[in-house]
């Protein structure tokens, strides 16, 4: 089973040169060009099989984090196709989908739902939500907009995991929060490894990429620079970096 398949996929934007309807305006009356076509990735084709862990890397603007948001279904390709096959639990951009001026636990339950989670399914998980995310009572009735970066992230992760997920997208949100945390979260994402759970990694630490990562997708400019094993990979894009 192939629960993420890639198929000459595009993501292209405009880029806009005037900030002003007067700079558009005065720049069509002069025949300037007033945008341009930017692909974010180009021509990207991929499979990977149930059970493997991916890392994804590459500079910063290389397209990862596009990458992982058409998997997530927060943005369409341009242009090619793309199947996702299963429960998608994204953690792609640090306490998305929370409302800022709920509490924690509504946010909680807010989050579920959008994940894919049924109220009575997130009453059943709400204290081990809670306990894994190690986060007071008195934070779970506060309002996320008081959370700091690292509350942020220990909620929605602790949410995410809760969900049963048949794939996992991890987009740096890890950076974030005490060293002890994130050993959790990695052993954590060690028995979705054992469970054959899909996973996406995107992580500037080549040092994590290569521990937990049993495949490297490189990306370049838009474009898969390299698709195969890890440390094969990890070499290619140092060696890039430092020439």
């Amino acid at each position: 089973m192939k629960p993420i398949i890639f198929n000459a996929v595009n993501k292209s934007y405009f880029l806009h040169h005037q900030r002003t309807i007067k700079e558009l305006v005065q720049a069509i009356f002069k025949g300037q060009k007033t945008r341009e076509k930017v692909y974010a990735l180009q021509d990207v084709s991929f499979e990977v099989e149930k059970g493997t862990t991916v890392g994804i890397i590459g500079r910063n603007g290389a397209g990862k984090s596009t990458m992982l948001k058409l998997m997530a279904g927060v943005t369409k390709a341009t242009s090619g196709a793309l199947k996702i096959t299963g429960k998608v639990a994204p953690l792609i951009e640090l306490g998305a989908g929370f409302h800022p001026e709920l509490t924690g636990r509504e946010n909680i339950y807010l989050n579920g739902v959008i994940l894919g989670m049924t109220e009575e399914q997130i009453s059943k998980k709400f204290k081990d939500i809670c306990s894994f995310s190690e986060l007071e009572e008195k934070f779970i009735q506060m309002p996320v907009k008081h959370y700091s970066s690292g509350m942020y992230m220990r909620l929605a992760f602790s949410i995410a995991i809760f969900t049963d997920p048949d794939i996992l997208l991890v987009d740096e949100i890890l950076a974030v929060g005490d060293s002890a945390f994130q050993k959790k979260c990695f052993q954590k994402m060690n028995e979705f490894k054992e469970r054959n759970i899909t996973i996406i990694y995107i992580s500037h630490s080549m040092m994590q990429v290569k521990e937990f990562c049993n495949r490297v997708i490189y990306l370049k400019g838009g474009k898969i620079a390299f698709d195969g094993e890890t440390k094969i990979g990890i070499k290619k894009y140092l060696d890039d970096i430092e020439s």
